[in-house]
């Protein structure tokens, strides 16, 4: 089975999981790594609190990498929301703690996180587009990250608004987002999130990934996104079909900030 490395406990703000059933859960499906990557998305204004508690975070995940050392290999993260305001926040952050990956997500714009209606009902006709643009800009700026975590993941909310959407729709705006993630050597994360949402297509979708390696991207990295056991792992197998049939042999898992290349 393949590592996961995107997998929230209750250390992030929106999961009630304690890691240890996470790691549980991964050992059960035959996993020999995983990476707890939990939110922390710092100055924004929100009914859950997303900053996330690092010390007591580290000394957690410390103590389960050593007490489940023989069963899994556990690789400490984070999911950081990217915001170009606090884009030396982020740096410092990322140089202060011992990660072995950084996720770099965009979860709020404008102020506002796709996941509530407030955020359709402000930016009515241009929810996606104002979305990928501001991707564009902070990937643009910040470099304290190693995977784009779920590059669309708007679509997850915009259907439920009408919204329509597929890579053609809105290539003008991916594309410069794939230029960068494969100028600045940056991996882009095939999310399954979706999937267990019962979507049909993983964030971002599968012409994404096509059009990612056509332009010469190589780097992609794995995860679910799972808040809960259940999610561990979800549509695995789905995933690492459709990454090889776009044309990849290889994802990557982080240790220490460095890529080791896992064959699909």
């Amino acid at each position: 089975m393949y590592a996961d490395c995107h997998l929230h406990t209750s250390f992030s703000g929106d999961s009630d999981t304690p890691p240890r059933e996470q790691i549980e859960k991964a050992i059960s499906l035959g996993m020999k790594r995983i990476c707890i990557t939990d939110h922390h998305d710092y100055d924004v204004i929100s009914d859950i609190d997303f900053d996330l508690d690092f010390p007591k975070y580290f000394e957690e995940l410390s103590r389960l990498r050593e007490e489940y050392r023989d069963r899994i290999e556990i690789c400490t993260g984070v999911e950081m929301g990217l915001q170009s305001h606090i884009s030396g926040y982020l740096e410092e952050l990322s140089l202060k703690y011992p990660f072995d990956y950084i996720i770099g997500s965009v979860h709020f714009v404008d102020g506002l996180d796709p996941y509530y209606d407030e955020y359709f009902d402000t930016h009515r006709d241009n929810a996606y587009e104002r979305f990928f643009e501001v991707t564009l800009n902070r990937i643009k700026k910040i470099s304290s990250f190693d995977s784009l975590g779920h590059l669309d993941y708007i679509v997850r909310y915009g259907r439920k608004h009408g919204l329509s959407y597929s890579y053609g729709e809105f290539a003008e705006y991916i594309d410069p987002i794939l230029k960068v993630l494969i100028e600045k050597g940056k991996a882009l994360e095939c999310n399954t999130g979706a999937l267990a949402r019962g979507m049909t297509e993983p964030n971002p979708c599968r012409e994404v990934f096509l059009r990612y390696r056509e332009l010469g991207g190589e780097m992609v990295t794995l995860g679910s996104d799972a808040h809960s056991p259940d999610s561990v792992g979800s549509a695995f197998v789905t995933a690492g079909e459709m990454l090889r049939a776009c044309g990849f042999k290889y994802y990557a898992v982080y240790r220490e900030r460095k890529a080791e290349m896992m064959k699909l």
